[in-house]
């Protein structure tokens, strides 16, 4: 089957920082589905991953990365209960397994959800690993809730990009939150308006720009850009015995005791957590995607695609990289096969 991958980690402005190759079609077993892939996202996991992977070596054999997908169920493992061939599905994969990036990748049926209906491929493709991840920090770290949180103020760092667009909606929508996002371009604050933000404030100046919009502190922040670059905004911004949460990570250590005063709370959220450890409530993204399925299909969240590219190509790979590596891009972009 055809395939697009790397030998080694470079500059995508290289030649080989994707090559097209041909491997053998995988056979599902146990719980997994075999899925004929018809429509990827990119994700900026995807260029971290290609970028360090494989640093000052070559690989004997190419590998294949990708964590956003929709296709068709061709064959299932002989565990399978929860789909059967012919159905259209989405997901958003298994870091530790070959990823998207392929005609065909065998998926834990666990962690995959239904496609939405009323989505077209390249829309619904968009949607898994942002959705997940924005549910999972909402509702499984932070333990937000309409009942409790509702009229709440809530920064995201990051609204435009993949996750913030949905979390604002899954903010609005499902948990009737005030809003604050950050952006700074006309366009980006445009975006982040039509998603469901309330105010938008520029991410330069964060605390002054907060407060200007006539917030001195914010009930729970999320960040989506860079936990140490906006840690003592965060700290300064948070109310006491409020909560922060971010999926970035830190190559250095974070200053939790920042937080002690107000006894704040902190979060991570990284979606490949429950595949990676094979938790034993892995199945909760089965469950989070088909929830996520139903809200689109009400027309309670909408599609967050703004860019497709056409074809199974190094070509393409290399464009999508470049274009999430400029730090630019508005919402997700999609490669349909």
């Amino acid at each position: 089957m055809k395939a697009v991958g790397f030998k080694t980690s470079l500059p995508i402005s290289e030649p080989e920082s994707f090559i097209e190759v041909e491997t053998e079609k995988p056979t599902p077993s146990g719980h997994e589905l075999l899925v004929k892939v018809k429509a990827i996202s990119v994700n900026p996991v995807d260029y971290k991953i290609r970028q360090n992977s494989a640093k000052n070596t070559v690989l004997a054999q190419p590998k294949i990365i990708g964590w956003d997908a929709v296709g068709t169920v061709e064959a299932v493992g002989e565990a399978v209960t929860l789909f059967n061939k012919g159905d259209e599905v989405y997901y958003a994969g298994d870091i530790t397994k070959q990823g998207s990036n392929a005609a065909y990748q065998v998926i834990d049926e666990r962690i995959v959800g239904k496609k939405p209906v009323s989505l077209t491929i390249e829309e619904a493709a968009a949607i898994p690993l942002t959705a997940l991840t924005a549910w999972e920090i909402f509702f499984d770290r932070m333990r937000l809730s309409a009942e409790r949180d509702q009229n709440k103020t809530l920064l995201i760092i990051g609204g435009a990009g993949g996750v913030g667009s949905i979390a604002i909606q899954l903010a609005k929508k499902l948990l009737g939150m005030k809003v604050i996002a950050t952006a700074s371009r006309s366009e980006t604050i445009e975006w982040c308006k039509k998603m469901g933000a309330d105010v938008v404030v520029n991410h330069r100046n964060l605390i002054e720009e907060v407060r200007k919009a006539g917030y001195q502190q914010v009930d729970y922040i999320v960040d989506f850009v860079d936990t140490n670059l906006y840690w003592d905004a965060m700290a300064e911004l948070i109310k006491p015995q409020g909560h922060i949460a971010s999926i970035t990570g830190s190559p250095t250590p974070v200053l939790l005791n920042k937080l002690k005063s107000k006894s704040v709370s902190f979060s991570w959220e990284l979606m490949f957590t429950r595949s990676t450890f094979q938790t034993e409530d892995m199945i909760e993204q089965h469950i989070i995607l088909n929830r996520v399925a139903d809200l689109l299909d009400q027309g309670v969240l909408q599609p967050t695609l703004t860019q497709t590219l056409e074809g199974l190509t190094a070509d393409n790979f290399k464009q999508a990289h470049k274009q999430l590596e400029s730090g630019s891009t508005i919402g997700k972009l999609v490669i349909r096969f």
